[in-house]
């Protein structure tokens, strides 16, 4: 999928409006999946990204987290967290499938799907430049902002 067009998308939202990819063209998005709401990781993950919010947009980079959890949920987490970009609800996997993180993984022992968590990074043209997968929280939102400059 890396160097190809990213289909549009649209995605229920947080902040009362959906998130279209198209809408965005001119800009470097950063979309990175995580598993769960107000989890460990997935918090720190999201803080860390908040933290590096007006670097990312002094290179014009517009950042879309997305879980299959509810929007009412990332309501919750974006306004806990102080989340300055949106979260997107993808309840039905469809995102989730187009970018093809869903695996199965080890929980507490027990085989379950989920989401793994990942980072892709689409260029002004709406190309796929860069892809983290499978990836540990610390450093990686540094990583990225670091990978973004380049563009």
């Amino acid at each position: 999928m890396l160097d190809t067009k990213v289909p549009d998308f649209t995605l229920p939202a947080t902040g009362g409006q959906p998130f279209n990819l198209a809408a965005h063209g001119g800009k470097i998005v950063v979309i990175y999946f995580y598993p769960k709401d107000s989890t460990p990781g997935c918090t720190t993950e999201g803080q860390n990204f908040r933290d590096l919010h007006t670097e990312f947009l002094a290179v014009d980079a517009v950042i879309l987290g997305i879980s299959r959890d509810s929007l009412k949920a990332h309501e919750n987490f974006k306004s806990k967290q102080a989340f300055p970009f949106e979260l997107g609800s993808d309840a039905d996997e469809t995102v989730c499938n187009l970018f093809g993180v869903i695996k199965q993984k080890m929980m507490y022992g027990k085989q379950c799907r989920g989401i793994e968590r990942s980072t892709f990074v689409i260029d002004r043209s709406g190309t796929l430049r860069r892809e983290w997968r499978g990836l540990k929280v610390p450093g990686h939102a540094q990583e990225v902002l670091d990978y973004v400059r380049t563009l």
